[in-house]
């Protein structure tokens, strides 16, 4: 995964795509710095893990930015965000991520909401970078409440 990074932020190089490259180059150090941290290479999924947490930070600076009516911030940082974005894989639908949930359930014998942190450590497990961490408490909430 961070080749194909490293071979995008090449290609924007050569586009003179200035919004592109530096996005691009934010990961690059971001993901060399917990390179250094951890003392090895990261895998794909640690790799998205800081992708996952670069586009948390474009999402705060958004609400940040619109609260403080800076519209031209606003609109690079979703750009930034929405370039993040595709390197994260797909996200789970709503009925997979029920089904998912309906599952640990059932593998748990949990009964009801008493059991709610019984059944939310395993479905992230299951879910890991495909769902929001808001999300799936919702729904467990949800189908445990029902």
């Amino acid at each position: 995964m961070k080749v194909k990074i490293q071979a995008d932020m090449k290609q924007a190089l050569k586009k003179k795509e200035a919004l592109v490259v530096s996005t691009l180059r934010l990961l690059l150090a971001e993901i060399h710095n917990q390179e250094i941290e951890k003392q090895k290479e990261l895998t794909d999924e640690e790799i998205v893990g800081v992708v996952q947490k670069e586009v948390k930070r474009r999402k705060e600076a958004i609400e940040a930015y619109r609260k403080g009516k800076r519209e031209d911030l606003l609109t690079k940082e979703k750009k930034e965000m929405a370039l993040l974005n595709n390197y994260l894989p797909q996200p789970l639908s709503a009925e997979e991520l029920e089904t998912t949930i309906q599952s640990v359930i059932k593998e748990l014998g949990a009964t009801g909401p008493a059991d709610f942190g019984k059944v939310m450590g395993p479905v992230m497990a299951k879910v890991k970078g495909k769902a929001d961490g808001q999300a799936v408490s919702e729904a467990v909430k949800k189908v445990l409440g029902s």
